[in-house]
């Protein structure tokens, strides 16, 4: 068998990237088509990946839109060389070119906000698999696993932390540190959302210094950390998840770093325009289960960041919780290598269920900080 997978973001590599090794160590051929966005290709070199580069953009909006019919064709042309038997991706470029060349495609979904993505890819796609928590119906094909995507490289099946991180992170063994991860807010879905300001960064610094060591991972590169009792954080993007595991807290204004703590029994505070009533299901479970807490006021992320960071029972209270909710989730490494033995055809499998069916447990009552 034949298969390719798109990975337009870094988060796409790591989704993918234990599947496309398993599947070659069985004796099938894979490709990887690679967008140049952040540190994708840099992950796929270091997981030493077979992969080509369709193109090129940086964390502007108008890079991508200026750029979006070459990327087209360069998949296509790249796509048809290949000529796969199954495409796996997460949106409009896999879609279109399964239906190009005529390929089953499969599609991983998990951001409710992408509807415009969602309307012009789904209706190409064999069968779409989202997380439990998803709340919109996606059609007929439309299928759920237990678990979120960050569980295809974080779930305790496939992940162990990297003892000596401390160590490359020059970092003693038992000194706090806490992350602040900065989006560039430059993907379609993130049109009109907006984050943690350049201001509010350096008050949050001058604030967690005080209790930890503070690293900084700025996608967009606009906070000048020059004159901040903070540094940046400049490992290799692929050592992220260990320095991640090891943190004792986590701000940020991204997604997926915040789902990534949360499975790697982090607390994490996430703030951004994204929270509210409207919120994606994920954070509102993983708040429900006391992992992550979602704000919306910057004030509050000062006061919890605070709290988080000089309660002695945190670590011990989030990695009961963490291995609690990981016991009901499923490795979905093992979900997408069976949909690739099974060409994309879903409706068989175990691990998998239909949208419309009911959901195994109704979500539990929020839990507060230092409470159970």
């Amino acid at each position: 068998m034949r298969y390719l997978f798109f990975t337009n973001t870094p988060a796409h590599v790591h989704l993918y990237k234990h599947a496309v090794q398993t599947l070659r160590d069985r004796g099938h051929e894979v490709l990887v088509l690679a967008r140049d966005y952040t540190c994708t290709v840099d992950l796929l070199e270091w997981y030493e990946l077979p992969f080509e580069v369709y193109g090129y953009c940086d964390t502007s909006k108008g890079s991508l839109l200026s750029r979006l019919p070459m990327h087209y064709v360069r998949a296509i042309r790249h796509a048809r060389r290949f000529d796969p038997d199954l495409v796996f991706g997460m949106g409009g470029y896999a879609a279109h070119t399964g239906a190009v060349t005529r390929t089953p495609t499969v599609l991983l979904i998990d951001s409710e906000p992408a509807s415009f993505d969602h309307s012009v890819s789904t209706p190409f796609a064999r069968a779409i698999l989202t997380p439990h928590t998803f709340r919109k119906d996606l059609g007929e094909n439309h299928y759920v696993f237990s678990g979120f995507k960050e569980c295809a490289y974080l779930h305790p099946d496939v992940y162990a932390p990297n003892p000596s991180i401390r160590e490359r992170l020059e970092l003693d063994a038992d000194e706090p540190y806490a992350i602040i991860r900065l989006n560039a807010f430059g993907s379609q879905h993130d049109v009109g959302k907006e984050g943690i300001t350049g201001d509010q960064c350096r008050r949050l610094v001058e604030r967690l210094s005080d209790d930890a060591r503070v690293l900084v991972s700025d996608e967009g590169n606009g906070v000048d950390l020059s004159d901040l009792p903070a540094r940046t954080f400049d490992l290799h993007p692929a050592l992220m998840h260990d320095a991640l595991a090891e943190a004792t807290l986590l701000i940020a204004d991204t997604q997926t770093m915040v789902t990534e703590a949360a499975l790697l029994g982090t607390p994490a505070i996430r703030s951004n325009s994204f929270v509210g009533d409207s919120d994606m299901g994920n954070f509102v479970e993983l708040e429900n289960e006391g992992l992550i807490h979602n704000v919306s006021r910057f004030d509050e992320i000062l006061e919890l960041s605070t709290t988080l960071l000089r309660d002695d029972a945190v670590d011990e209270t989030w990695q009961r919780r963490r291995n609690e909710f990981l016991s009901g989730t499923a490795n979905l490494t093992d979900v997408i290598v069976d949909i690739a033995s099974a060409r994309g055809d879903v409706s068989a499998l175990d691990s998998v269920r239909q949208f419309d069916q009911p959901k195994r447990t109704e979500p539990k009552p929020q839990i507060g900080v230092g409470s159970d």
